[in-house]
């Protein structure tokens, strides 16, 4: 197993720590029965763990070696008995492009994810008409900061994440767990599918096309960024500004989802132009 060198071009790292691993299946509460998406299951050491709890696993991974050994690997694991061996379905795929609607309804997601694909991968799985229920997912640990970030820090990512879900911070990982160690620690970000959006009074393509506007131009003040990405005068900006509660000089990091979806419902003969 530890013959397989990792890709550094795909982000590989290893992880073996048996007990690093059976924390990250408490993250996503894991149980026998359960239908479990794992991306990138690599060598598939939380693959087998997943398979000994009595999951349902569909295991995409990108790289077709490992995609293609990951059965026999499974195999071989002495601790894996044949009726779990036939709960595992394994797909040579960029997840980006795997069809979640395959999924059944409240199937839990699972994985170590290379750094790169984190954002794309948040999103895809938050925007998808097939949602998990629960996901556990190992990034970089500021990464994983920055989704479960409060207003004052909040990114386009976190305000996407928290929009869809319940945001916890799980397992931390030290970078030392891994093989070959990555530059940085890395710890499990926690997504629960919400079963009622917090800003169900607002349209949703209108509301993120203020949020992307808003964080469009980091730098300047909502009032800027807001005209020049909605392509709106500085004077109706301000308006909707002051009607929602907030000052000409706030920027996008420090907005809630309700400061956000208020400055919607005051944009919302604009933006549906």
């Amino acid at each position: 197993m530890d013959s397989v060198v990792p890709k550094k071009s795909l982000g590989q790292h290893w992880l073996h720590d048996r007990a690093v691993l059976a924390d990250i299946c408490d993250d996503a509460a894991v149980q026998r029965g359960d239908h479990v998406l794992e991306v990138g299951p690599g060598l598939g050491t939380l693959t087998s763990m997943l398979l000994e709890r009595g999951a349902q696993v569909v295991a995409v991974e990108f790289d077709a070696a490992l995609a293609d050994g990951l059965a026999a690997r499974m195999r071989s694991e002495a601790r894996l008995l044949s009726d779990a061996l036939a709960n595992l379905t394994v797909v040579q795929q960029d997840i980006l492009r795997f069809d979640l609607g395959q999924m059944p309804d409240g199937y839990k997601v699972v994985a170590n994810i290379p750094y790169y694909l984190t954002g794309n991968l948040v999103r895809a799985l938050c925007e998808s008409s097939s949602p998990f229920s629960t996901a556990a997912l190992l990034v970089q640990k500021e990464v994983a900061e920055r989704i479960c970030a409060s207003p004052g820090q909040m990114s386009l990512l976190a305000v996407s994440a928290q929009y869809y879900c319940e945001v916890s911070l799980g397992t931390y990982v030290p970078r030392e767990f891994f093989v070959p160690p990555p530059k940085v620690d890395s710890q499990v970000v926690v997504l629960r599918r919400r079963v009622d959006t917090p800003c169900a009074d607002v349209d949703k393509s209108q509301f993120f096309r203020v949020v992307r506007a808003g964080f469009s131009q980091k730098r300047k003040t909502l009032l800027n960024s807001l005209s020049a990405g909605l392509r709106l005068p500085k004077s109706e900006v301000h308006e909707a500004l002051l009607h929602a509660g907030l000052m000409d000089n706030v920027r996008a990091q420090a907005l809630s989802l309700n400061e956000w979806s208020a400055l919607t419902l005051h944009l919302k003969s604009s933006v549906a132009k």
